[in-house]
């Protein structure tokens, strides 16, 4: 396969599974667009080997994807579609190969039941399963300060714990409870209440602490915005606007995260692209 063809098939994925992720793409350069979307192409077959179902040995096959990307990064690209698209974008912006293994990292330990304990624990689950995400489309965005490494870090933690209020139940009932114990117990909550169809009072309390804590890390990353190269930042505005508003939708349902799935509709997102392209 070409290099063009292996974009096409990577943008063709990102366009139709990235969601909140694709709306921020439109707003970069060729180039970028097409890199953005060979990494998230990378980085969903990577999360669907974890997820996938009936598959006897995922442990496995997200082995052969590590030795396949470890091939890929010596220049022995392997078959797959996405290998030629992904190996020039990493060229061409300089990623650091370390994050894409700390992605499998991430994803392989989503494989067996997860009880997360402290904070400490959530935050570097966080971290390789988001935070390297942003650590790797900052190089494409484009950046002259190292301080926008620690920022991108610490928008990746926003954006993941985003994502653990929206699935509470739904990962509860995959007995994956990434709510730190340390917390449950705290407000007097139980795992078998986050696979109910209604939160409890103890629960409510528990998703608004955690919603604040996100909140924190969305104002601490703020300033990374102003950080990356001027091109790049109508697409990070959008992406944190899309998130952010994800996280304000489920404090305006009062946390009604167990009878459903809070979403951002189309609408909404269209209108943050739009004020994102303008703003200044």
């Amino acid at each position: 396969m070409t290099t063009s063809e292996s974009y096409a098939f990577c943008e063709d994925v990102a366009r139709r599974q990235a969601k909140n992720f694709y709306y921020s793409f439109l707003l970069l350069d060729a180039a970028r667009r097409k890199a953005m979307c060979a990494i998230y192409a990378f980085m969903r077959y990577c999360d669907d080997l974890s997820d996938a179902e009936g598959v006897a040995d995922r442990a496995g096959s997200i082995a052969r994807w590590r030795e396949d990307l470890e091939a890929a990064l010596r220049g022995e690209a392997p078959g797959h579609a996405i290998w030629p698209a992904f190996i020039d974008s990493v060229a061409r912006y300089r990623i650091p190969h370390k994050y894409f293994f700390e992605m499998i990292d991430g994803v392989s330990s989503d494989l067996d039941p997860r009880r997360i304990r402290t904070f400490a624990e959530l935050y570097d689950y966080c971290y390789h399963v988001a935070s390297v995400v942003g650590l790797t489309i900052v190089h494409i965005f484009g950046f002259d300060s190292p301080e926008a490494l620690e920022l991108a870090e610490k928008c990746g933690v926003a954006f993941q714990l985003t994502n653990v209020l929206r699935d509470v139940r739904e990962d509860a009932q995959n007995q994956r409870v990434y709510l730190p114990e340390e917390d449950l117990q705290r407000f007097q909550v139980t795992p078998a209440e986050l696979a109910d169809s209604k939160p409890s009072p103890g629960l409510k309390i528990l998703l608004e602490f955690e919603a604040a804590r996100a909140r924190g890390y969305y104002e601490e990353s703020a300033p990374l915005v102003g950080m990356i190269h001027k091109e790049s930042r109508a697409s990070l505005r959008a992406l944190i606007g899309i998130y952010s508003r994800l996280l304000e939708r489920i404090v305006a349902s009062d946390y009604d995260v167990l009878a459903q799935r809070i979403r951002v509709p189309t609408w909404e997102k269209v209108g943050i692209l739009v004020r994102s392209r303008f703003s200044r």
